[in-house]
């Protein structure tokens, strides 16, 4: 066997609809099914023992704990054959006493069970079609009696014992109340049912001979030995806002007292389905419980009713009501009055009152509660704390936090701490759940809702969404080891995510059916995938490719994991193995043994490895794995195992199933050592809080210190005003005590003085009558002496009579005597003769017997001879027939060779007709082999068909909602384009102004580059003319400074000057103009810098121009400023008021486009631009001034 070994630790489920799901062992502890166990809950110190199912059970279906709570009997179907176990609750761990499973009757399962009040019998009834009733003598294995109760197939709901007489029975169901008793080996019936026949779902025995019985009608009835004595309907009316009143009408004395017995719960799909016809208003009693006071009885959805017993005489009305309280956290708040009550159950002590519902919850109420609340409807509480009701579909687990998250098909994600064993958070949602993840510290989930994926934070008191991904109906999602990654399913694509910037890093392809699981390796970097199309793919997250695959069609894979060091890959699937994958091949196969594997896990350690089965069984191996059957199997879940994991430490494995129930189990080795990873850091104990919580609770704290010092100061006042009051009350009362005491004094020296005198004259009075007493005493001895002398006289009298008798009676004897000796001597004498005739005729008889024999020997000798002649002649007769006989063997015996011949040819065709069919046999189970693996490809079709018709169908849903929005769009386009239209007619006529005034400004921008260059001509006409003035005005200075008198030689000299000057001057203007052209050029090296360009040319100025100079040019040059600057003006005044008119245009347009927008709603389509030739004038406008 297998060295692993896993116990199971806590449970958080309820399988409610087993019947009779709930009841106490004493006090503390209460015994209700979970999955495929019994669970024995100590409510005060919150720990939890196990009773297991029987080996490859399917299932419990009704329990009965007997009366002295000593024996529990469970009800289960084991390879589809009933059994009824029974087991001892006083011993520790509880053992079987007895299992009742060979049944000499038709049965297919047990469906209501009752011990009887010794604890001796045990009262079962089977389903139908059968629907029979059996009595157990349980210890012995002895079916007392044996009756069928129904004939018509109706569902039996609950049978039970008087709680006194073991020989009385009551079985209810759809249309029958039967009462049998037990009488000379069978069950007979002891009432008649009169008057329409009622679907009679709950009883309870509330007297020897009286039971209180429920109805889908809501009504209760009182029977007392068949006969009915009182009946009371329950109505419900409709609800006005959020809750439903109950009025009890139709009541009728009755004179019954109701001990505590319990309620059994009928199988609750047989209730609901043949309850259906019933009307809606009225509430279907499903549970009674009976206690001192009275009785509790379910009411219809959500509420429970008590009736109590009146003072004054035996009657019984509604004192209470009791409802299963909204839950805070559901999204539906008329979820609690959707639920059933299907059990209730009182503790010993009838301190609290136990229920069950519909939806696998367990709710508790302190009976003095409900006595507080007089007036208004009492609550329940959670026994424990809410589970999940419907299959669960995704589980997860952390490193930093001993967390577990749950979702489920109820709509609920649930986060659960596996130290504590308590429910931490718990939100409903709209949509259904069906794979959850939990980041590996403990702080965000990420969820696949039918219609998105949502990322979530975990807060102190609230699960919060922060971000929502276009998935719908996410199968698998799971975060990375480190965290800083999450992979999503979407149908046969893997979506991979990072948790940093929340984007789609990569879309994992190639899958072409849908996936089932996905696992991460150890250290991140690869994912491994497995899906219905039979393939398992290994993918490299750095390339988005796949590494490694391998494909097996005829297997459709439910589950993947991977080894520790990422080399070997596990699977389970379809074809009952589980296969080891290296290397894209399947390294080997080892068989499930006839179950399938849903689930698998192997620790962190590598060491160990534990698979899920369809059935509900865990299956621990060791690893490397064996190669024989070796593994230790565990009765788990009712259902299929749909989840299973270990936590980081290797400490505990958790498993979810169909049913509902989440369980921890605590890990060993074989010698019991607990198989541990050493942790480096404890558990965390952060909470993420949001914000604005912290300042709403802040702001609630600061509100609640104010009002709590406001109180105190009222208080202290108040305390104040009390005591002056009650200081005044005692002043008053203490005058009125003394004066009272003073009275009482007086009264109490009245009363002393005439207690005096009543002392005196008892004494006198007791006096007399003690002398009246004496004289009495003498008178009544005197009578009775002479009485005495009279009965002494009288008896003296009697004793002569007596001995006078006795000698009468003596003599008498003595006649007696003598007379029969007399008649005895005569007797003697009568025999003795008799006795001599009775010898006299024996001889006789004698004689005649001698003689007898004489003639019987004479007649046997004549026989004899008759005799030996017949021999003689049936010999010589049988010898003919001998020859006869011998000559027809002869030609038998040629006869009997040829058949032989023939017998043998035929025997030859009758070993190949069968070797024939020994083949064809093997051809029929290879056929067979090959007809199953067809039906269940066409299973995993048919699977894949709906699927894809669901898609189909979601698909179509959708192009349905496009063509409707295109439609609608259709119908915008037409509107926009109608109106578009008659924007541009309205638009046309000013585009014409545009245009006219555009070709305008272009003609007076063509008008101003000619001035431009006109101006810029005539600047440099200018400075020629002005160079030339100041040329002949220095020559004619020194001319003038030259003598005037001078001779014939020497005006020729001065003429010989002047070429020479002019010559100078033009050689000096050359070096002048180079100059310049050098300095220009070293001005033109900063262009790129304009401040440095400004400071250059500015300094070109000052050397070359002088001041004297600037002033001539500009008093020569006044006129033609004059005409430049009126120009100017003139065009500048036409440009702004053809710009004012351009943008006061604009705006006109830019209005109405708005308004048309916002009455189609496409705003966003205004073109806010502005216009181009606007820009144009601006940037036309800037080159001008510039």
């Amino acid at each position: 066997m297998s060295a692993v070994v896993a116990q199971t630790l806590h449970v958080f489920g309820l399988r409610s609809h087993v019947a009779n799901n709930i009841f106490y062992f004493d006090e503390q502890i209460i015994i209700f099914p979970s999955g495929n166990h019994c669970v024995k809950y100590n409510v005060d110190q919150k720990w939890q023992k196990f009773i297991p199912g029987s080996d490859k059970s399917q299932g419990m279906l009704a329990l009965s704990i007997s009366p002295n709570r000593r024996y529990l009997a469970i009800s289960e179907t084991v390879q589809e054959k009933p059994a009824i176990t029974i087991y001892e609750l006083s011993s520790i761990p509880c053992r079987k006493r007895k299992v009742l499973n060979n049944f000499d009757f038709q049965v297919q399962k047990f469906i209501s069970m009752a011990f009887s009040p010794d604890s001796k019998y045990l009262l079962a009834q089977t389903s139908p079609p059968e629907s029979n009733l059996v009595y157990w003598l349980w210890e012995k294995q002895k079916v007392m009696a044996i009756v069928r109760i129904d004939t018509q197939n109706n569902p039996v709901y609950q049978v039970s014992f008087s709680p006194q007489d073991n020989t009385q029975v009551c079985v209810t169901g759809n249309g029958m109340f039967k009462l049998l008793r037990f009488t000379e080996g069978t069950l007979k019936q002891t009432n008649f049912q009169r008057g329409e026949p009622q679907n009679y779902l709950a009883h309870t025995w509330v007297a020897d001979d009286k039971i209180v019985v429920g109805t889908d009608t809501g009504k209760l009835f009182l029977f007392e030995s068949g006969d009915q004595r009182w009946e009371t309907s329950i109505m419900v009316k409709e609800p006005t806002h959020d809750s439903k009143s109950l009025d009890v009408i139709q009541e009728s004395e009755s004179l019954i007292e109701f001990p505590p017995v319990s309620s059994p719960l009928p199988s609750y799909e047989q209730m609901v389905a043949t309850s259906s016809h019933s009307q809606l208003s009225m509430p279907q009693v499903f549970a009674i419980a009976a206690y001192s006071k009275g009785f509790a009885c379910s009411a219809g959805p959500g509420r429970v009713l008590l009736f109590e017993k009146m003072e004054e005489k035996d009657f019984y009305r509604e004192s209470r009501e009791i409802r299963i309280p909204v839950d805070p956290q559901s999204n539906d708040p008329s979820q609690s009055d959707k639920q059933d009550v299907l059990c209730l159950c009182f503790s010993p002590s009838e301190e609290t009152l136990v229920a069950s519902t519909s939806k696998n919850q367990l709710y508790s109420i302190t009976m003095s509660l409900t006595e507080i609340s007089k007036g208004e409807p009492a609550h329940f509480e959670y026994l424990m704390y809410p589970l999940h009701s419907a299959p669960i579909t995704g589980l997860a687990t952390c490193i930093r936090k001993p967390l577990i998250a749950t979702c489920s098909l109820d709509r609920s994600i649930r986060i659960w701490n596996y130290e504590t064993n308590t429910l931490e958070l718990f939100k409903e949602y709209q949509e259904e759940a069906y794979s959850i993840s939990l980041h590996p510290s403990g702080h965000f989930i990420v969820v696949g809702f039918a219609d998105k994926l949502r990322l979530m934070n975990l807060l102190i008191d609230d699960i919060r969404s922060f971000k929502e991904y276009s998935i719908r109906g996410c199968r698998e999602c799971s975060f990375s080891n480190g965290g800083h990654l999450f992979a999503a399913v979407n149908g046969n694509v893997i979506h991979v995510y990072t948790t940093t910037n929340l984007e789609n890093i990569s879309s994992l392809k190639g899958h072409t059916g849908k996936i089932r699981s996905i696992v991460w390796n150890a250290d991140d970097s690869k994912l491994i995938s497995g899906g219905t199309d039979g393939a398992v793919y290994e993918w490299n997250l750095s390339t988005g490719k796949r590494e490694t695959e391998c494909v097996l069609k005829s297997c459709s894979y439910n589950c993947v994991t991977v080894s520790p060091d990422a080399k070997i890959i596990f699977a389970v699937g379809s074809d009952h193995t589980l296969k080891e994958i290296a290397d894209s091949s399947i390294l080997r196969e080892i068989s499930a043994f006839d179950v399938t594997y849903t689930t698998i896990v192997i620790s962190h350690s590598g060491r160990m490895m534990f698979v899920g089965t369809s059935v509900g069984t865990i299956r621990a191996m060791k690893y490397p794995l064996p190669l024989q059957k070796e593994f230790n199997e565990y009765q788990a879940h009712a259902g299929p195992i749909t989840k299973m994991l270990l936590t980081f430490d290797d400490q505990f494995l958790l498993t979810a199933a169909e049913d509902g129930c989440l369980f921890t189990w605590k890990v060993f080795d074989k010698d019991g050592r607990g198989i541990k990873r050493e942790r480096e850091v404890g558990f965390a104990e952060e909470v993420l809080v949001t914000k604005t919580d912290m300042e709403e609770k802040a702001q609630v704290m600061l509100e609640l210190k104010t009002r709590v010092e406001e109180l105190k100061m009222e208080n202290e006042y108040q305390l104040r005003l009390k005591d002056m009051n009650y200081s005044e009350k005692i002043k008053e009362l203490t005058d009125k005590f003394i004066q009272e005491m003073e009275s009482l004094k007086t009264k109490n020296q009245v009363l002393r003085t005439e207690k005096e005198k009543q002392d005196v004259y008892h004494r006198e009075h007791i006096e007399d009558l003690l002398d009246k007493q004496s004289r009495e005493l003498q008178d009544l001895e005197c009578c009775n002496n002479q009485k005495l002398l009279l009965e002494y006289e009288k008896y003296q009298e009697l004793q002569l009579k007596s001995q006078r008798m006795q000698e009468e009676y003596e003599k008498q004897l003595r006649d007696n005597d003598e007379t029969k000796s007399q008649a005895l001597e005569e007797l003697t004498e009568f025999y003795e003769a008799k006795l001599q005739e009775k010898t006299t005729l024996l001889e006789e008889a004698q004689e005649d017997v001698r003689q007898q024999l004489r003639e019987f020997e004479e007649t046997k000798k004549q026989i004899e001879e008759d005799e030996d002649r017949e021999i003689q002649d049936i010999k010589t007769k049988y010898e003919k027939k001998l020859r006869d006989e011998k000559e027809s063997n002869l030609r038998l015996k040629g006869e009997t060779g040829i058949m032989r011949k023939k017998f043998s040819s035929l025997q030859k065709e009758i070993e190949e007709r069968t070797n024939d069919i020994e083949t064809l046999k093997g051809e029929q189970v290879k056929l067979q082999g090959v007809i199953k693996s067809l039906e269940k490809d066409i299973q995993g079709l048919k699977r894949e068909i709906q699927e894809r018709d669901e898609t189909i169908q979601d698909k179509e849903k959708r192009i349905y909602d496009l063509k409707k929005k295109n439609q609608e769009l259709g119908k915008f386009k037409f509107v926009l384009d109608y109106k578009i239209k008659e924007l541009k007619k309205q638009i046309e006529p000013r585009e014409n102004e545009i245009r006219v005034m555009k070709e305008q400004i272009q003609e007076m921008e063509a008008e101003l580059e000619n001035f431009h260059k006109q101006n810029t001509q005539l600047e440099l006409n200018i400075t020629e003319l002005w160079q030339k003035l100041r040329a002949t005005d220095q020559e004619m200075r020194r001319e003038r400074q030259k003598p005037c008198l001078l001779s014939g030689p020497c005006r020729f000299t001065s003429l010989n000057s002047s070429e020479t000057i002019k010559s100078l001057w033009e050689r000096d203007l050359e070096a002048l103009v180079k100059r310049f052209k050098t300095d220009l050029h070293n001005c033109v090296a900063y262009i790129q810098e304009p401040r440095l360009l400004k400071e250059k040319i500015r300094g070109l100025f000052e050397k070359y121009v002088q001041r004297a100079d600037m002033v001539e040019i500009a008093g020569l040059n006044t006129d033609l400023q004059q005409e430049y600057a009126r120009q100017r003006e003139h065009l500048e005044r036409n440009l702004a008021t053809l710009k004012k008119k351009v943008v006061k245009e604009g705006e006109l347009h830019r209005t109405d486009y708005v308004r048309i927008m916002q009455s189609t709603g496409l705003r966003n389509w205004v073109p806010l631009s502005m216009p181009s030739s606007q820009s144009k004038h601006r940037c036309r406008r800037r080159k001008t001034t510039g």
